[in-house]
């Protein structure tokens, strides 16, 4: 019987990435795997303890858990205290003490109250990057400091000896990194600037449009591919920009994988704007793919990439995006000595999955 219960509770986008990169590393004899599709975070995050507990088999050997932060750990733990002594793993994507809001008063508490206790009921919390990690902790104590009526001390202390930062593993392998070797063509062509995130508003697309639009007004000529994926309601900022652009705007939505990885290759500027943001696979993806990221100066990114691509205000990276629009020469000795400098290897599904896979094992 399986000795490993894998359990995701919103299995799409890079949750499923994860957990499907990592089973393909176990035998089928070694792990059992219970998912909910990913719709429906809210239900996701308030429900799936419940539904879980319902479809964890009685009768078990099961002695490691590994999950991600959706599933509320401590309600399914209460629910199943036959799986009270197993090792548990919890696995953070994301954390919802710092999920930004348009405002405060439309904060559902409950989600970070669910990630405090499972991080309580855990034996080790896994964060995909040094910020997730930080943010989490350094909010612990002030996120508890609303409730009222009631006082919370050493909730962090107890917390902070169970993390570590393991970086999610993206498996480039699967990119293209074909590109010109003709110099002369690649700066013929306009900067070509790609922004690959979800249309909602902690992606903050209305900084992207001011960008876009201010750069237009320079009357410089580049090419823009809006993707990732979109949903019913678009953005207001998004209704006509295509129109607003005239004619600059040559993808505007969600592509098949196959064309997804032709775009990257095809691209120059990665572009970011996101209040959110905990690690950004589809950035280093496009990075991966000959792309020059340009972030805000906030976040996961100064993590990531060096200081002089990061902005801290829409001037500064309408500026950048200028000079290197006008002047293809420029920028090309700046994508140059950029990927001279860097290397990816650190989040290379490669060298991190045997670190999982090692953790869940319980042999590191």
């Amino acid at each position: 019987m399986a000795q490993i219960l894998i359990l995701e509770a919103f299995y799409g986008g890079s949750h499923k990435q994860l957990m499907d990169v990592l089973t393909k590393n176990f035998t089928e004899e070694e792990y059992d795997l219970f998912t909910i599709p990913a719709k429906k975070w809210h239900w996701c995050a308030r429900m799936s303890a419940l539904h879980f507990a319902g479809r964890i088999p009685a009768t078990h050997q099961y002695r490691t858990i590994f999950c991600s932060s959706v599933l509320n750990l401590s309600e399914l733990i209460g629910m199943r205290t036959d799986l009270a002594n197993c090792r548990k793993i919890v696995y953070f994507h994301e954390n919802q003490l710092c999920y930004p809001v348009r405002d405060s008063k439309q904060r559902d508490v409950q989600y970070g109250i669910n990630q405090i206790t499972s991080c309580l009921c855990a034996d080790r919390v896994l964060f995909n990057s040094r910020y997730n990690m930080t943010s989490f902790l350094e909010s612990v104590q002030s996120f508890l400091n609303i409730v009222p009526n009631m006082s919370f001390k050493g909730v962090r202390d107890k917390i902070a000896p169970k993390c570590n930062v393991l970086y999610f593993p993206v498996e480039f392998g699967n990119l293209s990194r074909t590109r010109s070797s003709n110099k002369e063509d690649s700066e013929k062509k306009p900067l070509h600037i790609i922004w690959p995130h979800r249309w909602e508003h902690d992606k903050n697309p209305e900084q992207l449009v001011e960008a876009l639009l201010a750069l237009q007004e320079k009357g410089v000529n580049f090419h823009v591919s809006i993707l990732g994926e979109r949903f019913e309601t678009i953005p207001n900022c998004f209704e006509n920009i295509e129109d607003q652009l005239h004619g600059k705007v040559i993808q505007f939505g969600p592509l098949s994988r196959e064309d997804y990885r032709r775009t990257l290759a095809e691209g120059d500027v990665v572009l970011s704007t996101a209040l959110h943001e905990f690690y950004g696979v589809a950035m280093l993806e496009a990075v991966y793919s000959g792309c020059v990221p340009l972030a805000p100066n906030r976040l996961v990114y100064p993590e990531l990439y060096p200081s002089d691509k990061l902005f801290n205000t829409t001037v500064q990276l309408v500026k950048q995006l200028y000079n290197w629009c006008r002047n293809r020469t420029l920028f090309e000795k700046h994508r140059d000595a950029f990927f001279s400098q860097i290397s990816l290897d650190a989040y290379t599904a490669d060298q991190l999955v045997p670190q999982f896979i090692g953790i869940i094992r319980n042999v590191s």
